[in-house]
Order: C-alpha cells, then sequence, then structure tokens
C-alpha cells in the first residue's frame, strides 16, 4: 500500500512508522487515521516485524489533531457521524495497544493531544530533552481521544491525570520521565541512536514471549487474581514449547548468549 501521510521501512526485524505531515508538525486527521490502522495490520501480519518505533518527520512528534480540518468536519457531520467514525478509528486503536510486538514512541518536539495520546499508546517511550506533552484537548473545549483518559491514570494516577487534563498543562520531558509518562530522556543528537538500541535489544529478545508478558501487563488492571493466574498458566505453557524457550535453556547451559528467533 502507498502512503500519504506516514512512512513505513523495515530493517533488521524492526518496522519504523513515521508521521510524515512536517508542515502542520504532524498533526493528525482521517485520512493519517486510516493509513496507520493500514500499517498496524500489516505490522500485525509480517512474521519478520520483531518491534515497532513510532515517531515523527521534522520537529514534533504529533502536535495532536488537525484543528482546521476538524472545524470543517464537525461543522459539516452529525454527532451519530462522528461517534461512528471514532468507533472505526477506536478499532486499529486497540490493534496497535495490544499489538503483540513491543513498541517504542521516539518523541521530539510536540507530543500533544492525540499525538500524547498516541505515544502513551506505546509500551516504552523515549523522548529528547526539548519535548512537550500535554493533554490539550480542553483548550479547544473538547474531551480527549485515542484513549488518553484511558491511559494517562495507568501511568501517573488517578488524581494527576485529572490535573493534567482539566488544565491541559504541557509538561517537559523531565517532568514526563518523572511522573512516569517517559521511560529515557535524551538529547536530541542522543535520540535516534538510543531507540534504535532499545529497539534492536527488543527485537532480537524472544519476542513471542515478550508478547505474551505485554498482554499479561495489559490485562493486569482490569483482571481479577484467577483470571489472570490461570492465563498466567496458558501463556507461560506455550512459551515453554517454543524454539526460544529451547534456544534460551541451552544458552544457560553452554554459559553463552541465546540466539533467538522470534519463534
Amino acid at each position: 500500500m502507498e502512503y500519504t501521510t506516514i512512512i513505513i521501512t523495515k530493517q533488521s526485524g524492526v518496522a519504523t512508522i513515521k508521521f510524515n505531515r512536517p508542515e502542520v508538525l504532524n498533526a493528525f486527521d482521517r485520512v493519517m487515521g486510516q493509513e496507520i490502522g493500514s500499517a498496524v495490520a500489516e505490522i500485525r501480519d509480517d512474521p519478520e516485524v520483531r518491534c515497532v518505533i513510532l515517531t515523527g518527520s521534522g520537529r514534533a512528534f504529533c502536535a495532536g489533531g488537525d484543528i482546521k480540518g476538524m472545524l470543517n468536519r464537525f461543522s459539516s457531520s452529525s454527532p451519530d457521524e462522528r461517534r461512528t467514525h471514532l468507533k472505526n478509528t477506536h478499532r486499529w486503536l486497540t490493534e496497535f495497544i495490544n499489538l503483540n510486538k513491543p513498541v517504542i514512541a521516539s518523541v521530539k518536539g510536540y507530543a500533544v493531544g492525540a499525538g500524547m495520546s498516541l505515544a502513551m499508546a506505546a509500551d516504552i517511550i523515549i523522548a529528547e530533552e526539548n519535548a512537550k506533552f500535554a493533554q490539550s484537548f480542553v483548550g479547544i473545549g473538547l474531551a480527549p481521544d485515542l484513549a488518553g483518559s484511558y491511559l494517562l491514570p495507568r501511568l501517573v494516577g488517578l488524581n494527576k491525570a485529572k490535573e493534567l487534563t482539566f488544565t491541559g498543562e504541557v509538561i517537559d520531558a523531565h517532568t514526563a520521565q518523572r511522573l512516569g509518562i517517559v521511560n529515557q530522556v535524551v538529547t536530541e543528537e542522543e535520540l535516534e541512536p538510543a531507540t534504535w538500541q532499545m529497539a534492536l535489544r527488543l527485537a532480537q529478545g524472544p519476542t513471542k514471549a515478550i508478547g505474551l508478558a505485554k498482554a499479561m501487563l495489559n490485562k493486569s488492571f482490569e483482571s481479577d487474581l484467577a483470571s489472570f493466574l490461570d492465563n498466567e498458566a496458558s501463556y507461560q505453557a506455550f512459551c515453554g514449547v517454543t524454539e526460544d524457550f529451547k534456544e534460551g535453556v541451552q544458552a544457560f547451559i553452554e554459559k553463552r548468549k541465546p540466539v533467538f528467533k522470534g519463534k
């Protein structure tokens, strides 16, 4: 598929999805949403992809929704039509959050509104020191979208999430790291190599086990203990018959580094 608002590259087991509307700081619009959905399906079904990087072209990660396009769309559609559109968006967003491969958001510049939500939908966020984050929906009189209100309290706690959402406060990368939103803060020059170092480390790991661990962690807030332990038993039993498990045990016995294949 040819994309107009994103760029997909694949190298060394890592797929990179790059927002590609730098002239508007990668503002999120309907076409970009559709293309990200197609990219998620492509990556999900590609056995060669073992880790994903989400990033942006130019000076920003994603500066939120395309407000000019949003105003035209809202004025020319009914609430039911807008609800249907968001439900379609939620289908690929759910697949992205639950993708059985680790996802790293590599953030420079602004990650605000929908951009912050998309960053939080990743598993790990690496940000350059000048990055800015905000749940900025309140500034234009909207409730958050793209699961921002679901993801943020899981990272910072309920009361802090309410404060950030109600005020739309812009926070810097170091504050975001202190609150638990960001995993690593690096300089602008270090952002790409630090992201690739983490991506290659994960891509070279036992990615079936990582995918199942991700599923368990994602369910841990909603599952009761009995259901959770039942899933844990099933997932570990499955891992026990994988090639990676056999390789990991053999490497441990032979006192060498394992060579995992994601199988």
